[in-house]
């Protein structure tokens, strides 16, 4: 309850913004609010390796780094995707390395706020969440897989359980 001086009842904006600062009870949010939060993590250490990688030097680096350790050469889930790592020019190393802390960002303000229970934060879970929704399908159509396929099931859910959820908090707001 927000303090108010003697004799003096909270207002019921005032009593909303102290109610808006406690984390929501709702397990489901606060997963929800843990794996955004997991993929801004992940997400900016990608995006901080790809600016390393883009400097000068860093890819010899690199290799003589993946070099040293003891992986079977003929692995093509270790070689093919080191190789195109290393095929890639720095410029666009650096443009995606940038690109990645925006995504990070999102999906870190999203987590954080889910957790601590920010109305807002919903939102734009729903809205972020929602538009990548027509990319994820595309890279389903492109390249399917049991993986991506379970990825757009999980971010449709997200989506789905928000907007219940929000629905449901504005009609017990309004009624």
């Amino acid at each position: 309850m927000v303090a108010c001086p003697r004799g003096a009842t909270p207002s019921r904006s005032s009593r909303s913004r102290a109610e808006g600062l406690r984390p929501h009870r709702d397990p489901l949010l606060r997963l929800i609010g843990l794996f955004k939060l997991v993929k801004g993590v992940i997400l900016l250490a990608a995006g901080v390796g790809a600016v390393y990688l883009s400097r000068d030097g860093a890819m010899d680096t690199f290799s003589l780094w993946i070099g040293g350790l003891p992986l079977h050469p003929g692995n093509r889930w270790i070689v093919q995707p080191l190789a195109t790592l290393l095929a890639v020019n720095p410029r666009t190393l650096r443009a995606v390395g940038l690109g990645t802390f925006v995504y990070a960002a999102i999906f870190t303000t999203e987590g954080v706020g889910l957790l601590l229970g920010r109305h807002w934060a919903e939102y734009m879970a729903v809205v972020a969440t929602a538009s990548f929704l027509p990319l994820e399908v595309y890279e389903a159509t492109q390249r399917p897989g049991a993986s991506r396929v379970l990825i757009i099931v999980l971010n449709l859910a997200i989506v789905l359980y928000l907007l219940v959820r929000l629905r449901a908090e504005s009609r017990r707001a309004a009624g």
